[in-house]
């Protein structure tokens, strides 16, 4: 050996600079940068990819990227991994890619590495059909390096459009989220979000005050909790990152891999034909009597376990996953404890988001109806109920996944129509005998059918009790529409749980193919 090639180390040496290069990159940032995100409550980019991932299976993308801009400084730092944690793992056995900012390389922010490790991310995602979940944790675009940055969100947005309906995508807003970068979550399927930590904006506090006038904070501009009973951007919200990062898995649970798959099913240790004998007290006969509708949620669904998206906006309507006979099936509620379980702007957008959801990815549909109608006023007319209450009606129209509608008490108007009727292609309609399907309530339909009558009687108010008495013995009995062949069955309560599963069962393998088309132009 000559004293040039001693003098080279061996493949041993190379080995052992390489695992301390990666220890060094696993370690991140100086451990003062590590203490002052924990200060904030907030944790670093691989502690919170530990909390999503079962433990030990994640495999990094590209750890020793690194920047190449220059100018302003910039060339004289130059960390590994360029301030985002991307790559892949498990969560409950299945295969999930991430990636994470770390706020603590340059505040999280954008650069040209930086999108690309994350277009890679995303485009590994789509090619093996893999939910990707994001945890968001930066400060935005990368100032110094101008418009490269911006072309790097450019390439996020394309990828979450075009991913949509492909595979399940999920955004967790741990930090700011400000500006242009904020579309991004708002293009994905879920966005969760932690309490004090986690805000998102178009526009900050400063800039609203400047051009407004109005002093906000920034949680009262963009924090968790606008956003999830205000604004209806965020799906989910929670005190902390631990247990927001564990709702994460339990969604994932609940989802299949990509829209070629099916939810993945688990054995019920509740019977499938449980009877349902409480149901027969919670519902109150009197149409104008409220009632908590995820009581009867709780009742039907398998242990009572169930996942309400949305859960603080717009709560006349519920949606929610939980799973029959094992099965994962979405359900979508009219809610009479608020509003009386009427249709409005927010609740109709609400229930067609999630419509739409649960049909891309394979998830059968389950509607409980107790619904007087669409809210009347000036401020719903003038906001678009129309062209907005429509989207409701378009996602059930063009969806093809099993879909079973349960009227329990009152469907009015065209509310009934909406709210997956027989008329717009539900699989199966039933109803519970204390069912009243038509155009309007009893009372109102005979004011304005019988108004010239009951004015000129000699008692108008006893005229007009007797002929509401007599609308509703010949139009709003239980089984007017069961007579028409609107309804497949009237069941008893107590039976709902084993009806459905089964019927559930029978649709498993349902065919529905669209008219061929690009796409369809739903109302906006």
């Amino acid at each position: 050996m000559t004293a040039d090639e001693a003098a080279v180390p061996d493949i041993r040496a190379r080995a052992a600079q390489l695992r301390t290069l990666r220890e060094q990159v696993r370690r991140g940032q100086d451990e003062e940068a590590t203490a002052a995100q924990h200060a904030k409550g907030k944790l670093t980019a691989r502690e919170r990819i530990g909390l999503l991932l079962d433990e030990g299976t994640f495999t990094e993308l590209e750890p020793l990227r690194r920047h190449r801009a220059t100018g302003f400084g910039i060339e004289d730092r130059r960390p590994h991994t360029d301030g985002v944690v991307t790559g892949w793992g498990t969560v409950h056995g299945r295969t999930v890619c991430v990636y994470a900012h770390d706020s603590r390389i340059f505040g999280g922010a954008l650069g040209e590495a930086h999108a690309e490790k994350i277009h890679r991310v995303m485009d590994r995602a789509v090619a093996v059909g893999a939910p990707l979940v994001s945890l968001n944790d930066g400060a935005g675009a990368r100032i110094q390096e101008g418009v490269s940055a911006l072309a790097g969100y450019g390439g996020i947005f394309q990828r979450n459009a075009r991913a949509s309906g492909v595979i399940p995508q999920i955004s967790v807003m741990l930090g700011p989220c400000a500006g242009g970068a904020a579309y991004s979550p708002a293009l994905t399927d879920f966005v969760f979000m932690v309490r004090e930590t986690s805000q998102m904006f178009i526009t900050g506090p400063d800039v609203v005050q400047a051009v407004t006038g109005e002093k906000v904070t920034l949680g009262g501009l963009g924090g968790a909790d606008v956003h999830a009973e205000v604004s209806g951007v965020a799906h989910f919200a929670y005190d902390d990152e631990p247990s927001c990062l564990e709702e994460v898995r339990y969604l994932l649970s609940l989802l299949p891999q990509n829209n070629r798959e099916t939810a993945p099913a688990a054995p019920p240790q509740d019977p499938p034909d449980r009877p349902c004998d409480p149901l027969l007290d919670l519902v109150p006969a009197g149409g104008n009597r409220p009632y908590d509708m995820r009581r009867v949620i709780e009742e039907i669904v398998d242990d009572g376990e169930y996942l309400e998206v949305h859960e603080r906006w717009a709560a006349n309507v519920i949606v929610a996953l939980a799973r029959m006979g094992g099965q994962v099936v979405g359900i979508v509620a009219n809610q009479p404890l608020v509003l009386a379980g009427v249709l409005d702007i927010d609740a109709s957008e609400k229930a067609a988001r999630f419509v739409q959801m649960c049909d891309a990815f394979n998830i059968p549909l389950i509607t409980l109806v107790d619904v007087p109608g669409f809210l009347p006023g000036i401020e719903q007319e003038h906001n678009g109920i129309i062209r907005r209450g429509a989207k409701l009606l378009y996602a059930y129209c063009n969806a093809t996944v099993p879909r079973i509608s349960l009227i329990l008490r009152k469907a009015y108007g065209g509310a009934y129509i909406v709210m997956d009727s027989r008329s717009v292609g539900a699989d199966l309609s039933y109803a519970w005998p204390s069912n009243e399907i038509a155009v309007m309530g009893a009372e109102g339909a005979a004011n304005v059918i019988f108004r010239r009558r009951i004015r000129s009687a000699k008692d108008p108010e006893a005229t007009r009790r007797q002929l509401v008495k007599e609308y509703q013995a010949e139009l709003v009995h239980p089984y007017y529409a069961a007579e028409r062949g609107l309804l497949d069955d009237v069941i008893d309560p107590a039976d709902t749980r084993r009806v459905l599963i089964e019927s559930l069962r029978m649709l498993c393998t349902k065919h529905a193919d669209l008219a061929a088309r690009k796409h369809g132009n739903p109302p906006q």
